[in-house]
């Protein structure tokens, strides 16, 4: 059974950091290209981050360039998300993703998501 547990999120103050962890299980994690979304009330949800399946590429959103990182680490089947200097807007739902193109079939997971809200 696929599972995607994100875990990490909570109430920062603004200018405050936090690390959300995403811990797959039930499929091949280091086969898979692995990816943050966001989503607030009201607003679409929006790609953060993604790290490819090896970990040696990443890609940001423009709004969280030089404030977040991606990373992964194969051995142990989880993708992390590092933000630091939070800011209001930073305020969303946070999931993590896991996508992958085999034998022209995609594969795509998702998690449940972990709350982040940035308020002083």
């Amino acid at each position: 059974q696929v599972q995607l547990v994100e875990s990490g999120g909570g109430l920062v103050q603004p200018g405050g950091s936090l690390r959300l962890s995403c811990a797959a299980s039930g499929f091949t994690f280091s086969s898979y290209a692995m990816s943050w979304y966001r989503q607030a009330p009201g607003n679409e949800r929006e790609l953060v981050a993604r790290i490819t399946s090896a970990g040696a590429g990443t890609n940001y959103a423009d709004s969280v360039k030089g404030r977040f990182t991606i990373s992964r680490d194969n051995a142990k089947n989880t993708v992390y998300l590092q933000m630091n200097s939070l800011k209001p807007e930073d305020t969303a739902m946070y999931s993590c993703n896991a996508d992958r193109r085999w034998m022209g079939k995609a594969y795509n997971y998702w998690g449940q998501g972990t709350q982040v809200t940035v308020s002083s």
